[in-house]
């Protein structure tokens, strides 16, 4: 039996965070067959700029084997991709050109590349009262056991601590069991974006005791 530890991030983290990224960059299951030109493209989204500019609500879950979860938040969306937008996306646009040709012929790395340069900002509304975001994701063999649930608690302690209002997150509609995981927490939908591969379920939670 593994022993399971939730610590706060810290520098040295990324490597191991974005290998849970990977694995889990298929809508919640492995990704790392559509990855293998560039295992690391996923996470230059959605890990490295919250380790680098969220630190206070970045928590990672490691066992003897490694990292193999994160929960990760900003405490105000656009506060956070605005700096994002400044600070972290031009040195991706430079590393990595948009992709050309006919986007049905992309890779799925391909098509991560083209989010470098076209980002999505989506904020569902009412913004005042869902400014927070919140991202995570566990490998298979540190699910079912309660670790995600405290790590979003806790991470949702923190924002309603520092005054967040509410909070919201985004979902694959293609993952059936996250969508059922953030419900049993008091996340309920906002609003669904574009369906099949491309759907997102937006849902939140308001965090004023």
């Amino acid at each position: 039996m593994s022993d399971f530890t939730i610590r706060p991030a810290r520098p040295g983290d990324e490597p191991g965070a974005y290998y849970v990224c990977l694995k889990t960059g298929d809508h919640g299951k492995d990704g790392e067959p559509y990855y293998r030109e560039d295992p690391d493209a996923l996470g230059r989204i959605f890990v490295g700029p919250y380790l680098a500019y969220e630190p206070e609500l970045s928590l990672i879950l490691e066992d003897e084997q490694g990292v193999c979860g994160y929960a990760l938040g900003a405490l105000d969306s656009r506060t956070f991709y605005a700096r994002y937008e400044s600070e972290w996306r031009p040195n991706l646009c430079a590393r990595f050109p948009a992709p050309q040709g006919e986007p049905s012929q992309w890779t799925r790395v391909q098509q991560v590349y083209h989010g470098y340069h076209h980002p999505d900002y989506f904020c569902p509304e009412p913004y005042d009262a869902y400014p927070s975001h919140l991202h995570i994701d566990l490998l298979e063999r540190a699910r079912g056991r309660g670790y995600g649930r405290r790590m979003l608690e806790h991470v949702i302690a923190t924002l309603r601590r520092r005054g967040s209002p509410g909070a919201h997150l985004g979902v694959s509609t293609l993952n059936t069991p996250a969508v059922g995981f953030y419900t049993r927490l008091g996340f309920w939908e906002l609003i669904r974006i574009g369906s099949g591969d491309d759907g997102c379920i937006y849902m939140g939670k308001a965090l004023k005791v």
